[in-house]
């Protein structure tokens, strides 16, 4: 196996990524696949533990972190604005066709939770992704998501918090931040146990600074990761489970889809899909046989 760093832009940012691959041999074609995860998240998490499993399989897997977070640059950082990482995305795509080392037409897209519904958003908007992927993927829009927070009032809540964060912002350049993780802090953006996030074996790595810029429940309360199905006619796959965030919305997804679409329906929690092996495995698998018929040979 070998890594090596890459840079390329979006909207005039600098944007950080690795990329995965089985040889050195810089001259082997191979199909590629970009590999995000979740919402708040660095490619040092479960994005670089997928593109290993799939660079072993013979893909150039790329990882890269989104403008505001990790060692890319942009500002504000820690900041989970949908639209903008679904741009990194667009502009991700474009920068690994350009890669000689990939196969013309053969690229992928792989977003584990949160990052699935910006990916879809992405393909929506033209981005060159032949064949799409979600593991454990978070599709929510407000009324789906207000549960998670204490219905609508929670809602409220964090929306209020949030304005009043960007006004801080808008005065005097400061970005309020609040925990990504916390167990039983409200203003946290996950506040509920998740080992994942708490373990420095699993999500807790160095590499992640456990921050959310409070501003961001206005974009993340309000987003819509539902509807771009409509618009999507690449070839789609969705690795799931009754124990995963939103098991109903995989059939809606699926009804809504232009394009042909298969379900991979495993075992296991929404974390366990992040790192575990029997689930990640599971995945991979699945991931592999999908590409496998949806990149051009």
């Amino acid at each position: 196996m070998t890594t090596f760093p890459v840079v390329f832009e979006s909207n005039g940012t600098l944007l950080t990524g690795r990329v995965h691959r089985r040889t050195e041999d810089l001259l082997e074609r191979q199909p590629a696949v970009l590999v995000t995860g979740s919402w708040l998240t660095v490619k040092e998490q479960m994005a670089d533990l997928y593109a290993a499993e799939l660079a072993a399989r013979g893909y150039t897997a790329i990882t890269f972190d989104f403008a505001g977070f990790g060692e890319s640059a942009g500002e504000s950082r820690q900041f989970e604005l949908p639209t903008r990482k679904i741009a990194d995305m667009v502009a991700a795509a474009r920068f690994a066709s350009s890669l000689s080392f990939v196969r013309p037409g053969a690229l992928g897209y792989v977003g584990v939770c949160a990052s699935a519904q910006y990916a879809l958003a992405a393909v929506a908007a033209g981005a060159p992704i032949a064949s799409f992927a979600g593991v454990a993927g978070w599709f929510h829009d407000t009324e789906s998501v207000a549960p998670f927070y204490g219905g609508l009032d929670g809602v409220r809540m964090r929306l209020d918090r949030a304005t009043a964060a960007l006004d801080v912002l808008r005065r005097d350049g400061t970005v309020v931040t609040v925990p990504a993780y916390e167990v039983g802090n409200d203003r946290a953006g996950m506040f509920f146990e998740m080992d994942y996030y708490s373990n420095p074996a699993r999500g807790a790595v160095t590499a992640w600074p456990n921050e959310m810029a409070e501003a961001s429940w206005l974009p993340w309360l309000t987003f819509d990761g539902l509807s771009p199905a409509a618009a999507v006619t690449a070839p789609s796959l969705f690795v799931h489970s009754d124990g995963c965030v939103f098991p109903e919305h995989i059939e809606q997804l699926r009804s809504r889809l232009r394009g042909p679409v298969e379900v991979a329906w495993g075992e296991g929690t929404q974390t366990d899909f992040y790192d575990q092996p029997a689930q990640v495995s599971f995945a991979v698998e699945a991931l592999d046989t999908h590409f496998t018929k949806t990149l051009p040979a």
